[in-house]
């Protein structure tokens, strides 16, 4: 049986989400309390996000195979039981058995978080970056309409991406500042190359400031080369919000943000 989880996790103490030997990281931690439950019943975990140090979310999904037969609300509570306290297993779903929760996804939803406030907040300030200068979030967001579409991501994507292909199509990008007067930069697309997002902030947070214009993502973006954006907003404001697959997967909307029964 293969089952999939939807996890919510604070990314600030974790070396990332992929397993690494000697760090602590999402996939690492979630094996350990499966092998304590399950014992020799699973495989590896898949996940359908990668996730760097610092980073955090609200809707990556893991899979795995299991033997076990507990029903999904039982794994679900014998997952929490057995994980720390800043990784949560918010649902559990029986999937086909060639479910793979990376290549069937069509889209992700990633959220960045920025306090342009004059102070930073002792309370937010590990799911925000504080950056200590007021920013036009009107600039940014039409600055953001350049991500719009299918593009060669080249020049947003990290100096050590090994992927043969840099092209990804957004489906949306938007900047708006929400009731607590924070910046927010909410984009989905098919997927994304390795640290592409904070380097779009990073652009962003450039022109939100007036040290750059808009022109400087609309060149970026026409003639892409490798590491062209070289600055990385830090890894603490970004969340990834949700993973979306076809409707038929296991919800009627294609939603993986519900909770089993």
């Amino acid at each position: 049986m293969r089952l999939a989880l939807i996890l919510e996790y604070d990314g600030a103490d974790f070396s990332g989400s992929q397993f690494q030997l000697n760090a602590r990281t999402v996939q690492g931690v979630l094996e350990q309390a499966l092998a304590t439950i399950f014992g020799d019943t699973i495989s590896r975990i898949s996940l359908a996000s990668r996730t760097d140090a610092g980073v955090h979310a609200t809707g990556q999904v893991a899979s795995f195979e299991t033997e076990s037969r507990l029903s999904m609300s039982e794994a679900r509570r014998a997952i929490n039981g057995n994980i720390p306290s800043d990784v949560s297993v918010k649902a559990v779903h029986a999937v086909t058995d060639d479910f793979d929760p990376r290549r069937d996804a069509i889209a992700r939803e990633y959220r960045y978080v920025i306090n342009d406030a004059p102070t930073p907040s002792p309370i937010q300030r590990r799911f925000e970056y504080h950056c200590q200068r007021p920013l036009d979030a009107a600039a940014m967001s039409s600055t953001a309409q350049h991500f719009v579409g299918t593009h060669d991501f080249a020049s947003f994507a990290a100096s050590s991406e090994e992927e043969v292909s840099t092209v990804r199509r957004v489906e949306s990008a938007s900047v708006s500042r929400n009731s607590e007067g924070r910046i927010v930069f909410d984009i989905r697309a098919n997927a994304f190359v390795r640290q592409q997002i904070r380097r779009m902030t990073a652009a962003l947070i450039a022109v939100g400031s007036g040290s750059r214009t808009s022109d400087l993502i609309a060149d970026l973006i026409a003639s892409p080369v490798r590491n062209g954006a070289t600055q990385n907003a830090p890894p603490h404001g970004l969340t990834l919000m949700r993973v979306i697959y076809p409707p038929e997967t296991w919800a009627t909307d294609g939603s993986v943000n519900r909770i089993s029964s």
